[in-house]
């Protein structure tokens, strides 16, 4: 018997994995100190599980421990990313490149940024969701003091050419920032081989718990540095000020372990699965399009739209049965079209048709085929209404 609702919302958030709240446990129980407190045992334990975790989470990004920053996730690395650099490269430049697909919290803090005084150059990007390595060089200017592109879109889940990108900024001497939050613990990642040097995650994006993430901060060829956001104690090297989040750290790091061990093997089953539902609904459902890049996007990513049938009405119907979304969480409850599904150059209708299917480590093929039966089911009967839509 499959348990409903069945879970396809894993762009937004993933559950935590039983063997990550099994690591965690302790840090609410007996081992609860602050890793602040140096004058006794609990403190020393709570260090050690942080420094420990540290060295876990840097491995899986093949990064130093000591160029990782704790924060609190992926928008607050990229708040600290952006306006860290801005502050203490201003006089180096006021130029930083973009793209118009970034997630809100990119894109909200560069709006900040131009209101100081900051130049924004925002790519576009074509039909399937991919900047123009072109396009690229051609608004690079001597002012240019960092280009922050998105590894993998949380919409349509398009991969960027994250190599060439940072090859190219390391030719002009411009600091390269990534948000790898839909990337990291599903995409290999090494920030030497890449060129990246800042990089912004979430735990809570990789089965980890919500409220933790990080900032890689490369420390040699270049040093990066950072005017921080916060105040306080001088906790993360001076970056981030605040009493760690021992067991969110904790939490974080053992996602990040079993990430660097089971990444590979659960992708391929996954990329399974994702092409299992696209094909399965594609054989019961005419006039579906993908929206995206077709091979060149997260394995776990499904966007489609469906002719002549509303994306909300759609997802209302499928409640109580399966869980998926239209955009991005962040969007959510807000009104108008995607912006990202706007940028690929899609009209109105067909982005109001799309629904995200974000598929994850606890879905099974069973549930794959169930979902198939119901999205069948319910797209027929909408089309059915629909004063618009006509069989072929």
């Amino acid at each position: 018997m499959t348990k409903l609702p069945i879970y396809m919302d894993n762009h937004a958030t993933t559950p935590v994995d039983p063997r990550v709240l099994e690591a965690m446990l302790p840090c609410f129980g007996t081992d609860f100190g602050n890793a602040a407190s140096t004058s006794h045992a609990y403190g020393w334990n709570a260090e050690k599980m942080a420094a420990e975790s540290r060295n876990h989470i840097a491995k899986l990004i093949g990064a130093a421990s000591k160029e990782l920053i704790f924060t609190s996730g992926a928008t607050e690395s990229n708040n600290l990313a952006l306006k860290g650099v801005s502050d203490v490269y201003r006089e180096a430049g006021d130029h930083i490149i973009t793209q118009v697909t970034e997630h809100k919290c990119v894109l909200e803090t560069c709006h900040y940024l131009e209101k100081k005084g900051m130049r924004v150059t925002y790519l576009p990007v074509d039909s399937t969701g991919l900047i123009s390595i072109e396009g690229l060089k051609k608004v690079i200017t001597d002012k240019t003091i960092l280009i922050s592109i998105m590894f993998a879109n949380n919409e349509i889940g398009t991969i960027q050419p994250v190599r060439e990108i940072g090859e190219i900024a390391k030719e002009k001497g411009i600091l390269f920032h990534v948000d790898a939050a839909q990337a990291v613990g599903k995409i290999p990642i090494d920030v030497e081989m890449l060129g990246i040097d800042l990089l912004s995650f979430s735990a809570h994006k990789m089965y980890g718990p919500k409220g933790v993430g990080g900032l890689y901060v490369r420390q040699k060829n270049p040093r990066v540095r950072l005017a921080p956001l916060f105040s306080g104690g001088g906790q993360e090297f001076g970056l981030r000020s605040g009493t760690l989040n021992v067991p969110g750290i904790v939490g974080m790091a053992k996602a990040c372990e079993i990430a660097y061990l089971e990444c590979a093997q659960e992708m391929r089953r996954i990329t399974e699965l994702r092409d299992r539902l696209h094909r399965g609904i594609c054989a019961k459902v005419p006039d579906v399009l993908l929206n995206g890049h077709p091979t060149e996007r997260l394995a776990n990513n499904l966007n489609l739209s469906f002719q002549g049938v509303d994306g909300e009405s759609m997802i209302m119907s499928l409640n109580p049965f399966v869980a998926v979304s239209s955009s991005s969480a962040c969007m959510s409850g807000t009104s108008g079209t995607s912006y990202v599904l706007k940028a690929l150059g899609l009209d109105t209708t067909r982005i109001q048709a799309s629904i995200r299917f974000g598929l994850g480590r606890f879905n099974t093929a069973e549930q794959v085929d169930a979902v198939i039966d119901k999205v069948a089911e319910v797209v027929s009967k909408l089309r059915e209404l629909s004063p618009v839509y006509r069989k072929k």
